[in-house]
């Protein structure tokens, strides 16, 4: 839903302006966030977030959004808190589909357990079917959007959550994916990007609860959460199905 006259990727646009930003002068997250708080303030931090990942031409997850082609090509992402404007003369072609290499996106300062690319890929098939199957976790549930800012990838921080949902109450539904075990310390990973909605997405009022889904639930992962009541643990199982395919005889 569009709150302003304009939507939030064109506003955008003109907070480049408003800064006049020179060739490779850089302006930080902090200073976007201050500049929405004083012109629009009812847009929320966690979209000025999404769209400074979105109209940045290196970050990867931007192909998550509703990118117009070209029109998006507006920033580069120095870290995950500083940007500059997008120089075509300079800089790597824009990042606009998963195929896409992120060569010059910059890592993220922060320790996660590497993961082979097979289970990478294993975890995004799993991210895209129950991001289009939400019924399957919870009824009712359906994906964030708003201002083109779908819950797939939805950045807190320097890191984004799997998926965001939002529930047939409007409770906002962090969902976290692993593709073998759960394992305690995804608890950790799951509140902190719980505390991060809840302040910086989150209506007063609204709630916020979490889902973890893993092939198995482990037992410190099921000890870890046994004392939350705003937390759910789901176990998937996969099935597959063969059926025979009829040849043509020859003449």
């Amino acid at each position: 839903m569009q709150i302003y006259e304009k939507p939030v990727r064109l506003l955008m646009k003109d907070m480049a302006d408003a800064f006049a930003l020179k060739p490779g002068q850089t302006f930080t997250k902090h200073q976007a966030i201050d500049w929405f708080a004083q012109h629009y303030p009812k847009i929320k931090t966690a979209t000025i977030t999404a769209h400074l990942v979105k109209l940045s031409t290196n970050a990867s997850s931007r192909v998550h959004y509703n990118l117009h082609a070209g029109a998006d090509d507006l920033f580069f992402r120095i870290d995950p808190s500083h940007f500059r404007l997008y120089d075509s003369k300079q800089d790597a072609v824009p990042i606009n589909s998963a195929g896409d290499k992120a060569e010059t996106e910059p890592p993220i300062d922060e320790e996660e357990e590497p993961e082979s690319s097979a289970k990478f890929a294993y975890e995004k098939d799993l991210q895209n079917y129950l991001a289009k199957n939400l019924a399957k976790i919870e009824p009712g549930l359906r994906l964030y959007d708003e201002e083109e800012i779908t819950g797939i990838e939805f950045p807190v921080g320097r890191r984004s959550i799997d998926i965001l949902a939002v529930s047939a109450t409007g409770d906002l539904v962090v969902i976290e994916l692993k593709v073998s075990h759960g394992y305690d310390r995804v608890v950790g990973q799951l509140m902190r990007y719980m505390a991060w909605i809840r302040k910086n997405l989150a209506e007063p009022g609204q709630k916020v609860r979490g889902v973890i889904v893993a092939r198995e639930i482990s037992e410190d992962l099921l000890l870890a959460c046994s004392e939350l009541q705003n937390v759910l643990l789901l176990e998937y199982e996969i099935s597959v199905s063969l059926k025979a395919v009829a040849l043509e005889s020859g003449t």
